[in-house]
């Protein structure tokens, strides 16, 4: 039995984008509350068990748009018959109380191997030969006669009654789409089969090769890939190459070959070639504004500029050569209180994000030029923001917070990146890499020259409002495997990084010095109560409260950052099951093997499931002021990600853009933790100098230099997923060891 959820025409969805809610309505009113779409649950029971003639289908706002599950617009939707008053949709367990994790979930599911490879059958029996005739028998795919096309002509029926009810009749079921295939549609194919089963590449693996997946094994360029005479600005990944531009400057779209620059002292403004940096065409009336302080060209027809007028500007270009050397203002939008401080934009939701002094932001619609909504809470003025451009998701940074936001304006999560010294925000990206992969970063640069890594993750925090209701694990339910988000495990304070603050690998809890521990972020305790789950905002986290939140957390003294330790073999979400050849419909993820166990983490009583941004790693050689061996370290003023997502690149306050991918031979190239050669002139263990013939050897765990005598360990590194033996020092093969042999002890 496979669960599908098909919504009857005349139940339309209105969605609003800024007050993000849904109407669903039979005629222009509600339908009976025992009618309507109230329970995850209820519908699979219904479907798959107590109604046969309930034939339901998954609509495509299951797999993207987690906002048709919330009556945000708080419509009296009535009570149903055992006097449950209808709201928000109920959600099985596993997603955490959380629509964006059951869409996540359902995406990707979606969008697995499994279901790619069975694609062709669903197209077989929705347009294809098992649509109609002995084939659509055998695959017990047969409906109404009056679904199909064809098979009535409304026009021709003499009887008014009989007309009105085959019309009312087809306008509630709908009808069969038109056949377009008289043949078995051919199998897509999949990456690679191996013995008849699917083998796709998985995560970490050796081939692959996308950063995120591997930040304890990214590999820095030795030397810049590129050199600007002042700090960088912007970079710009192409085909050809890396393109990059000083601060005060924009590189123009889409052939980047022009670049529009400001902060002159007249005022003024120029449009340069990239190449020669010769300026092309110079823009006077601009000045009128005041001082522009940042800039942005989302086509090559807009720019849009902002400043100390607090107005953001949409200055248009002309068509013709004569008149594109002239700035025309289309618009000027008006909403900030205080200076402009940064933009943004998005090409795929055509918006425009600002922000200000004013510790705000706001965001513009593109196209209409106009005020969508206004974001509110920074602590500091706004300094960087960045837009997914899969997602729609906002990053808006302000002193050393990160905050993130719908596309709505509704806030997802927050987190302090402090560490106890002087280190603003000074930039941002994210990764934007199948949207449904958990391991997605959120990347931020700092004014101490480091780079850091946040992931979004589920954890467990005390319920400070009444609990929200939550549907109880039934068996024949639809729920399946799980991260196990909010379990975590002690570790010591010890840290195997020279001199980093934000340890980067796991620890176990039975190790005693440890050869690292696995970040995670500072959690933050609500300042009130959250009507959404993962939608509150949040303190200091040095706060006594936030430590006492769990006693498996572990919090580590330098920098006050949270360590979560996942168990091993967990899986990231459900397994979708075959389509069964009489069911029109995809493969769908809401009914779990018989025989697989259910695994995803149980909430303990009193609690409740926050989505927060926990750190997971960091970039620290070449730049960071920390670092004695960094002989020339600057502050992080821009980021980028390559279109594969197989290189980060960092540009500083020097000037420098610094490329970082992942490792060939984990273990056996140069890494972040590891000491620079230059600095150190004699072995960490027994002080012996360097010489010709006393050489330096990397211990790979912790990143020291030692000579031959003190390096002649050899261990697997599980933390940085080093599989074969490598060099380690004495101290981190006997941590390596231990964490081994407990390891081992558990499994057994």
């Amino acid at each position: 039995m496979h669960f599908i959820l098909r919504v009857p025409e005349e139940f339309v969805l209105e969605f609003n984008v800024e007050i993000h809610g849904w109407v669903p309505t039979k005629g222009g009113h509600f339908d009976l509350a025992d009618r309507m779409f109230h329970s995850v649950r209820e519908a699979w029971l219904s479907a798959s068990k107590h109604n046969m003639a309930d034939v339901k289908e998954l609509i495509p706002e299951f797999f993207y748009l987690p906002e048709f599950l919330l009556n945000s617009n708080n419509f009296d939707l009535g009570a149903k018959q055992n006097g449950t008053k209808l709201g928000d949709v109920i959600l099985p367990p596993w997603a955490k109380g959380d629509p964006r994790e059951f869409i996540r979930v359902h995406r990707e599911a979606l969008e697995c191997d499994y279901v790619s490879a069975h694609l062709h059958e669903w197209i077989d029996l929705i347009f294809g030969y098992k649509q109609q005739g002995p084939p659509a028998v055998e695959a017990v795919n047969v409906f109404h006669h009056l679904f199909y096309e064809g098979q009535v002509d409304i026009y021709n029926i003499n009887d008014p009654l009989k007309e009105t009810a085959t019309i009312g009749f087809i306008n509630n079921f709908g009808q069969i789409p038109k056949q377009l295939f008289k043949k078995p549609h051919p199998p897509k194919r999949v990456r690679s089969k191996v013995n008849g089963d699917l083998a796709a590449v998985p995560p970490n693996s050796n081939n692959d090769k996308i950063f995120f997946h591997h930040l304890d094994n990214l590999r820095p360029s030795l030397a810049p890939v590129k050199e600007l005479k002042e700090p960088v600005g912007q970079i710009v990944c192409t085909d050809k190459g890396i393109l990059a531009v000083e601060q005060n400057k924009v590189l123009v779209p889409p052939t980047w070959s022009k670049t529009f620059a400001w902060g002159y002292a007249d005022l003024s403004c120029r449009l340069a070639n990239y190449e020669s940096d010769k300026a092309l065409v110079v823009y006077e009336c601009l000045s009128e504004w005041g001082q522009i302080l940042c800039a942005i060209c989302p086509n090559p027809k807009l720019v849009i500029t902002g400043g100390t007028s607090t107005a953001i500007c949409v200055w248009e270009t002309g068509s013709s050569k004569e008149k594109a050397k002239s700035l025309t203002l289309k618009q000027a939008l008006l909403g900030h209180t205080d200076a402009v401080t940064c933009l943004t934009a998005s090409s795929s939701y055509r918006i425009v994000v600002s922000g200000s002094r004013d510790r705000t932001c706001i965001i513009w619609d593109l196209n209409k030029l106009s005020f969508v909504t206004q974001l509110r809470g920074h602590r500091a003025p706004v300094s960087a923001l960045c837009i997914n451009e899969l997602t729609g998701d906002i990053v808006s940074c302000a002193g050393t917070y990160i905050h993130m936001w719908s596309i709505n304006g509704s806030p997802i999560s927050s987190a302090n990146t402090f560490t106890g010294r002087s280190q603003q925000i000074l930039c941002c990206c994210v990764s934007e890499m199948n949207e449904w992969d958990t391991q997605n970063v959120v990347v931020t640069g700092h004014s101490d020259g480091v780079v850091r890594f946040w992931r979004m993750e589920f954890l467990q925090v005390p319920e400070t409002p009444a609990p929200k209701p939550t549907e109880p694990d039934v068996p024949d339910c639809c729920a399946d495997e799980k991260i196990e988000g909010g379990e975590s495990h002690n570790g010591d304070d010890d840290s195997s990084e020279s001199e980093g603050e934000e340890p980067a690998a796991p620890r176990n809890p039975s190790t005693g010095g440890g050869s690292g521990s696995q970040p995670g972020s500072a959690v933050h305790r609500p300042r009130g109560p959250s009507s959404r789950a993962g939608a509150s905002w949040s303190m200091d986290s040095g706060s006594d409260d936030s430590r006492r939140w769990s006693d498996t957390l572990s919090i580590d003294e330098k920098d006050g950052f949270v360590f979560v330790n996942y168990s091993e073999g967990q899986t990231k979400g459900p397994q979708p099951q075959p389509a069964h050849p009489g069911q029109g419909c995809l493969p769908q993820p809401l009914h779990p093997p018989a025989a697989e166990p259910r695994t995803y983490n149980q909430l303990k009583a009193g609690y409740r499931w926050e989505r927060q941004l926990v750190f997971r790693s960091k970039l620290t050689m070449h730049t960071a002021f920390d670092r004695k061996d960094n002989a020339h370290p600057a502050e992080i003023t821009s980021l980028s990600i390559s279109k594969d997502h197989s290189k980060i690149l960092v540009g500083d306050g020097r000037g420098r853009v610094f490329s970082w991918s992942v490792s060939d031979q984990p273990g056996r190239s140069a890494a972040d933790h590891w000491v620079k050669d230059e600095v150190v002139d004699s072995c960490s263990g027994c002080t012996v100098r360097f010489s010709l013939t006393e050489r330096r050897h990397h211990c790979r765990n912790c990143g020291q230099l030692f000579c031959q005598r003190c390096s002649r360990f050899q261990s697997e590194i599980k933390r940085l997923k080093i599989s074969s033996p490598v060099r380690v020092c004495q101290n981190c093969y006997y941590n390596l060891q231990h964490e081994r042999s407990v390891d081992d002890g558990c499994k057994n």
